[in-house]
């Protein structure tokens, strides 16, 4: 036997830097690609939600109805119309008291809904259909975040909506506060009564004509 035949194969040598690309740098690569498609895939609903009034298109969740029988006063209830969360609340005579409560009504921007952000048989104090039954789309006006719900409390009976992103206050009918950086009171869809305990979104009896796309913002 030769002494080239006793001599260990030798390993291949490792790249150089700059002289091609290392394993590192090919994990680093496939992680941040990665990384980056995730982000992409979790922004799009939300950059997709601030598109607004383009979802105008008749869906087969065009009209929903919905059963409030079991929504107790000062509860609300969260259903999807059109791509859109909408609030649905039973309001309480608390609630709907400070509604009209001047110290309230002077600190909001748009207190008797001159700005067109709902049907014509929701130009009215309370902002809907019978005073009793809230119904609004839950998208701030500003940059479209959903705002959260605070339930009337022994502190605060009225009830209000916050929203997280960037703090603009609604008072339970919708409306904008002046001091928020929502410049638009929350949209109101068309609603009708069908009964005590049921309400149908999509559809206003009080104004037939009605088009969410002739809103001012969502």
């Amino acid at each position: 036997m030769t002494q080239d035949a006793d001599r260990p194969t030798p390993l291949p040598s490792c790249p150089v830097p700059g002289g091609g690309t290392r394993r590192r740098d090919v994990l680093s690569t496939v992680i941040v690609g990665a990384g980056c498609a995730g982000a992409c895939a979790l922004a799009y609903p939300f950059l997709d939600s601030l598109n607004g009034t383009k979802n105008t298109e008749l869906g087969e969740d065009d009209l929903i109805d919905v059963d409030i029988s079991t929504l107790r006063p000062g509860q609300q209830l969260v259903v999807t119309w059109r791509g859109w969360p909408v609030f649905i609340q039973r309001r309480t005579p608390e609630m709907l008291a400070s509604l009209r409560m001047v110290d309230i009504t002077q600190r909001l921007r748009d207190p008797d809904s001159k700005i067109l952000q709902q049907p014509r048989d929701a130009v009215n104090w309370h902002r809907s259909v019978v005073p009793e039954i809230g119904v609004l789309i839950g998208i701030c006006t500003h940059l479209g975040c959903v705002p959260s719900y605070a339930t009337p409390s022994p502190n605060d009976r009225s009830g209000k909506y916050s929203c997280p992103c960037h703090g603009s206050q609604f008072d339970v009918a919708g409306r904008v506060f002046k001091d928020a950086p929502a410049p638009y009171n929350l949209p109101v869809p068309p609603v009708t009564m069908l009964s005590a305990t049921h309400v149908r979104i999509g559809q206003s009896k009080g104004d037939p004509d009605f088009s969410i796309a002739s809103i001012q913002q969502i």
